[in-house]
């Protein structure tokens, strides 16, 4: 049977390193992961450009922004306001109790206090928080979103829940950042490349390991 790690291997060689999260600062991968829940990355780096063009890609300033301002750099997300509403909430959190660093937040706990202090903010579940926790904390964390689910119930490696799941990932790599890292982002490239809702599997770099078109064609 094999391995979590064979899947990443074979990954990484067909798709190569992806440099993933891609942000200046620990507070931008925050503000990353929430615009880019319901949306393309595309879309949410726009959101982002947008944001930085008015200076309000800090907690500071982005606390003291008016909801309708930020709605208006993130509108390109969908779920604007909603974001918007949620993204002054936060940076008035980091201002008015780590004085307005993640940075000092993510390094004040352990993970695990960490993940329940992220998932009590309003807007970030439990993959949002792992995503922070990961990119933005440098935090052993593996994310389990909606590509990763298709992929392990396409090579029959599911595990249940997002916790047992997230479980045997964690449990079957090497303590690495980097490969956790680059682990998350190649799964999100393949799903986007081959791994799609209608698969291209006659193409795929793991359709050796991969029951899935034996099981959909027989």
């Amino acid at each position: 049977m094999f391995k979590l790690f064979d899947v990443y291997s074979r990954l990484l060689a067909y798709h190569g390193p992806q440099g993933w999260w891609p942000a200046e600062t620990a507070f931008e991968i925050l503000v990353g992961a929430l615009l880019t829940q319901r949306t393309t990355w595309k879309n949410a780096a726009r959101g982002i450009d947008n944001l930085r063009e008015k200076n309000l890609l800090n907690p500071v300033n982005l606390a003291l922004a008016s909801e309708v301002e930020i709605a208006d750099c993130v509108r390109c997300t969908g779920f604007f306001r909603k974001k918007a509403e949620r993204l002054v909430g936060i940076a008035k959190i980091l201002v008015q109790q780590y004085g307005g660093s993640l940075q000092h937040m993510l390094k004040e706990s352990t993970t695990e206090e960490l993940r329940e202090r992220l998932t009590s903010w309003k807007g970030i579940g439990p993959e949002t928080a792992d995503s922070i926790l990961l990119y933005a904390g440098d935090l052993l964390v593996f994310p389990i979103d909606q590509y990763t689910k298709r992929l392990v119930n396409r090579l029959e490696l599911n595990s249940g829940d997002y916790q047992g799941l997230q479980a045997r990932f964690m449990s079957q790599l090497p303590d690495d950042l980097t490969v956790y890292k680059e682990f998350h982002a190649l799964i999100d490239k393949h799903a986007k490349t081959f791994c799609r809702k209608k698969p291209i599997c006659n193409q795929c770099p793991l359709r050796e390991i991969c029951k899935y078109p034996v099981r959909t064609t027989s």
